[in-house]
């Protein structure tokens, strides 16, 4: 009998982790997500498949726990999305976002190259190293240049995944991820506190959406389109990296009309104050993605708008405030 796909995710309990181990279990792969102990639990996002897949203690702060997470699991492939993600807490702690972003992925890759070197190995690398662009769009060639601690970090991970499968021959890629959105975003995030407010506005429970750069453009894509990207980066023959991205830009003001116009809501300027205190120490204006060689290599294309996104999300906190 032919053993089903083992996957082994870092971050499992994110946005990212929780699209993907739901992707990889329709694709009949067995699932092992690596949590780090804490007091309480964050299982929200992942308490409908908490049941079919299996849970292993780690940290990728600790090397021990990495190798013995690999040796036990025996994964034919890992998926590195754990991360200290959000870039303004990236400027609050900026060592711990080192250890986790940029060194945790070496730790990653030692335990790897030690205990099972024929497994593949994805790396979400992210748009932020692009950071005070080079050249518009930006693809897999352009040089980065990271604006944040968070976009250093990612950098570092970057390399030392080129690094490590050019040193090792491990089947090692970094899917550069253009930003991606969706009902499971954090709150934090400014897109999921767009969604969040508006909708909270709209139930009478708020007055102000309060946000920093109105002008920063982000190319946005749907999370759950850009998971099965990663996916088919660990099929092919050769490994290589490859830019994730829709190739459209929008402005966070487009963002937040557009989740008015959700809700009925056109007078949109009443609402929103612009506040000091959520502008970054150095902004990254424009990202904007070309994904062509995913395209042409992959057979990957998002397939869900900007609209869709937005509404998907607005929607999806309605209907979460409603039910509380």
């Amino acid at each position: 009998m032919v053993r089903s796909k083992r996957a082994l995710i870092t971050g499992i309990t994110g946005q990212d982790g929780s699209y993907l181990a739901e992707f990889l279990l329709t694709k009949g792969y067995q699932v092992f997500g690596l949590t780090r102990r804490t007091s309480t639990m964050n299982f929200e996002r992942i308490e409908k498949i908490i049941e079919k897949i299996e849970l292993v203690q780690g940290d990728l702060i600790d090397q021990g726990s990495l190798d013995a997470a690999i040796k036990e699991i025996q994964p034919d492939e890992v998926y590195n999305l754990a991360a200290q993600s959000f870039v303004p807490t990236s400027w609050n702690q900026p060592v711990l976002t080192g250890e986790v972003t940029a060194l945790g992925v070496t730790r990653v890759l030692e335990a790897i190259r030690k205990v099972k070197p024929d497994t593949k190995f994805y790396q979400a690398s992210s748009s932020e190293m692009f950071g005070k662009v080079r050249q518009v769009p930006q693809n897999e060639g352009t040089p980065f240049y990271p604006r944040s601690p968070y976009g250093v970090s990612k950098v570092y991970g970057h390399w030392i995944t080129v690094n490590y499968r050019e040193s090792y021959n491990l089947f090692a890629v970094s899917g550069i991820l253009f930003n991606h959105e969706s009902p499971r975003r954090g709150l934090e995030f400014v897109t999921r506190k767009i969604s969040y407010e508006i909708a909270r506005i709209k139930m009478g429970l708020s007055e102000r959406l309060v946000l920093g750069n109105l002008d920063a453009k982000r190319d946005w894509g749907y999370a759950p389109d850009y998971v099965e990207a990663m996916w088919l980066m660990l099929q092919q023959d050769k490994p290589e990296d490859y830019v994730i991205a829709t190739g459209e830009t929008h402005s966070v003001r487009e963002f937040v009309q557009l989740a008015f116009a959700v809700v009925g809501i056109s007078n949109w300027q009443n609402y929103v104050e612009r506040d000091p205190r959520f502008m970054r120490p150095a902004e990254v204006e424009m990202l904007v993605g070309d994904a062509s060689k995913a395209k042409k290599k992959l057979g990957w294309q998002p397939k869900t708008s900007f609209q869709e996104l937005v509404q998907i999300m607005v929607e999806a906190d309605l209907k979460r405030l409603e039910n509380n």
